[in-house]
């Protein structure tokens, strides 16, 4: 074990450091539990913030605490100690996801430790990127950081890139008729200033980016039907870069695989100066995620689809503080 045990201060860090992880219109529904005696953390999804409409089975959440997992991960071993990680510890309880437990130096991870810089740095982009394509060896890159975690990593393309399109358009509309679909994007949106510089969660509308005015990039429109005074529009991409993120099998243990490989992608993005954001609506609709994969191979389930690109930033968007997250118990 690390020769002394982390201060209070250094388990807030660490935790501050795992939060800054995107969730599903940012519902942050994790919850952290230290142990002194056995210096682990425990990971627990927090049921109440599930969005029973837009995604009912609670994958879409344990992607996002898988990537919340993956930066306490990365942050463990920037502090030079190891994290040995179990998913799904307790198979009685559904809310408990993983457990980390600090067990000496970091050794040979030094591929997650220089993630550490780009935790903070990144933040979903919902601004139009430039057509400049990707290069070969930075697919090849966020390809090999998605195997890391146990998943695969895909850039669709001509007839199948159509059919990805096409399938979020119709995600799309059905959005927009399914009246239950509003009431999780009300729930987690805010469209007045004052809510949207004091709440400590969801998507404030400044971070809502454009209307989409045209292009083809799969962009959810956050307002719904709503008006936000002074927004403006703007074109999109006409060729917007897209990965799907798959993996072999479909059980909470590998949708929590998949938010990790996720945020393993996403952070590396980040330090090849991507921009990134996500099109998670036809994973709404159990009868188009299926038809996303790629039909040359037809393995794999897919869990997320990921925008990828050169444009600007994204702004931070709020986190709940941390002692509303955390439990330091003996």
């Amino acid at each position: 074990m690390s020769p002394h045990a982390p201060s209070d201060e250094e388990l807030t860090s660490l935790v501050h450091d795992a939060v800054a992880a995107p969730s599903m219109h940012n519902a942050q529904p994790w919850h952290f539990r230290y142990f002194r005696g056995t210096r682990t953390f425990e990971l627990l999804a927090d049921f109440d913030r599930a969005m029973p409409h837009s995604d009912p089975d609670t994958r879409g959440l344990h992607l996002g605490c898988g990537a919340a997992l993956l930066n306490l991960r990365v942050a463990v071993i920037h502090e030079g100690r190891h994290p040995e990680t179990r998913l799904l510890p307790d198979p009685t309880d559904p809310a408990m996801l993983a457990s980390v437990r600090l067990t000496g130096s970091a050794g040979g991870e030094s591929d997650l430790a220089a993630l550490y810089p780009a935790i903070h740095q990144r933040h979903s982009s919902r601004y139009p990127f430039e057509e400049t394509q990707i290069p070969e060896a930075v697919r090849e890159a966020l390809g090999a950081a998605a195997r890391g975690e146990g998943a695969t990593l895909s850039f669709p393309t001509s007839w199948h890139l159509r059919d990805v399109l096409e399938l979020i358009q119709e995600a799309e509309a059905r959005n927009v008729t399914a009246p239950d679909r509003d009431q999780d994007l009300a729930q987690w949106t805010q469209l007045d200033a004052h809510s949207a510089t004091t709440d400590d969660d969801g998507v404030p509308q400044y971070a809502f980016g454009p209307r989409k005015r045209g292009g083809r990039a799969p962009m959810r429109d956050f307002a719904g039907a709503r008006q936000v005074a002074g927004r403006d529009a703007a074109d999109f991409e006409r060729n917007p870069q897209l990965a799907l993120v798959s993996t072999v099998h479909d059980r909470p243990e590998d949708w929590l695989r998949a938010g990790q490989a996720m945020q393993r992608v996403l952070l590396l993005a980040t330090l090849k100066g991507l921009s990134t954001s996500f099109a998670t609506q036809p994973f709404e609709w159990t009868d188009l995620r299926w038809p996303l994969r790629d039909p040359a191979t037809g393995t794999g389930y897919q869990q997320l689809l990921l925008r990828l690109g050169y444009g600007p930033k994204g702004p931070r968007t709020p986190r709940r503080p941390v002692t509303e997250v955390l439990d330091i118990r003996p």
